[in-house]
C-alpha cells in the first residue's frame, strides 16, 4: 500500500516539478535578447493585426484573457529578456491567434472553466457539508449524495484539465514555435530550449488535471472510510 501511495505521489507530482524545474532552469536574462517577452508579445500582435489585444502584467499566472482581449505576463517574463520569458510570451499570444480565429475548443473552454471552478467550489462545500448533515438527519441518504454531488464536481473540473491539453498544445507548437522559426527570433540552439519550454507551458493543465486527480482520491478514501 504505501509502495502504491508512493508511486501515486511521484506519478501526480513529477509534471509540476518537471514544469517548474524547466521554466526555472531558462529564466536568466540573456544579453544578447534583442527585446523582453513583453516587447515580443506586443510585437507578434502588431505582426498579427490582433488590433483589439493589449499586453500588460499580472500577479496571478501568465496567461490570455479571452474575454477582455489582455495577453497577461508575470513581471519577470514581461519585463525578462530570458528564453522563458520569450516562450511564454509566444504561447500567451498563440491562445490570442487561436482567439482571432475564432477556434471552436478556446470558445469551448472559454465557458467551461469559469463553470467547473465554480462547481468545484461547491463540491468543496458539498464533501464538508456531507457529515454534518448525515450527523443531523441520522439517515446514510443526504450524506452519499452530496458526497457524489461533491465527487462529482471535482472530476468534472479534473476533465476540463484534460480536454484543454489540445488548445495548450497547438497555442505553443501550431503557434508559438511555428512563428519563433519562421520569423527567425532565436537560434538553432535556443530553438531546442525554447520548445521545451513551450512543452512545459503546454503540459501545466496536465499537471493541474493529475493534483486534481490526487485530490479527488483522497477524498473518496476518507469518505468510503467512514
Amino acid at each position: 500500500m504505501i509502495v502504491f501511495v508512493l508511486i501515486l505521489v511521484v506519478v501526480v507530482f513529477a509534471p509540476s516539478l518537471w514544469v517548474r524545474w524547466v521554466m526555472h532552469a531558462y529564466s536568466e536574462d540573456l544579453d544578447g535578447m534583442p527585446g523582453t517577452g513583453g516587447e515580443l508579445a506586443q510585437h507578434l500582435i502588431e505582426r498579427f493585426g490582433l488590433e483589439s489585444v493589449k499586453v500588460e502584467t499580472t500577479e496571478v499566472g501568465d496567461h490570455y484573457d479571452p474575454v477582455d482581449k489582455r495577453v497577461r505576463l508575470s513581471e519577470a517574463n514581461f519585463s525578462g529578456r530570458s528564453l522563458t520569458a520569450i516562450a511564454i510570451a509566444a504561447h500567451e499570444v498563440g491562445h490570442a491567434m487561436q482567439d482571432h480565429q475564432n477556434d471552436p475548443r478556446l470558445v469551448i473552454r472559454t465557458k467551461l472553466v469559469p463553470i467547473a471552478d465554480k462547481v468545484a467550489r461547491f463540491s468543496a462545500g458539498a464533501i464538508w457539508a456531507a457529515p454534518i448533515f448525515a450527523l443531523i438527519t441520522r439517515h446514510p441518504v443526504p450524506f452519499w449524495v452530496l458526497a457524489a454531488c461533491g465527487l462529482g464536481g471535482l472530476l468534472i473540473r479534473m476533465m476540463v484539465h484534460l480536454v484543454t491539453l489540445p488548445i495548450e498544445w497547438d497555442a505553443s507548437f501550431g503557434k508559438a514555435l511555428p512563428v519563433l522559426k519562421a520569423g527567425s527570433y532565436l537560434g538553432a540552439k535556443q530553438e531546442r530550449v525554447v520548445s521545451k519550454i513551450l512543452r512545459a507551458a503546454a503540459f501545466t493543465y496536465v499537471a493541474a488535471a493529475l493534483a486534481d486527480v490526487l485530490n479527488l482520491a483522497r477524498w473518496a478514501a476518507l469518505l468510503l472510510r467512514r
